[in-house]
């Protein structure tokens, strides 16, 4: 049961990013224990607000790939906590 689709047979969760050549990659990323039934989705301009930054700036995590995301539509969405988890991977000592 071929539908051209890479990673079809796995579970997890769709991402976009990595988009080196120009084209598009979609790649599916492991949920830990596949239940995301309490998961808070967060939109960009949400995602812009708890980070501080523009909606460019969310995006372009996106697209390269820094921040996972779910493709609704023509819409994203971000799992709260992996904006928690990018912000604490950030984090860096000045001095």
């Amino acid at each position: 049961m071929s539908h051209n689709r890479p990673y079809s047979h796995l579970s997890g969760t769709w991402v976009i990013g990595g988009e080196a050549d120009g084209v598009p990659r979609r790649k599916p990323v492991p949920m830990s224990n596949g239940d995301i039934s309490e998961a808070k989705f967060l939109t960009v301009a949400e995602v812009a607000t708890t980070m501080r930054v523009s909606k460019m700036t969310v995006y372009r995590l996106l697209h390269s790939g820094e921040l996972p995301a779910v493709r609704v539509g023509r819409s994203f969405r971000v799992v709260e906590s992996d904006v928690n988890e990018y912000l604490r991977k950030s984090f860096f000592n000045a001095g």
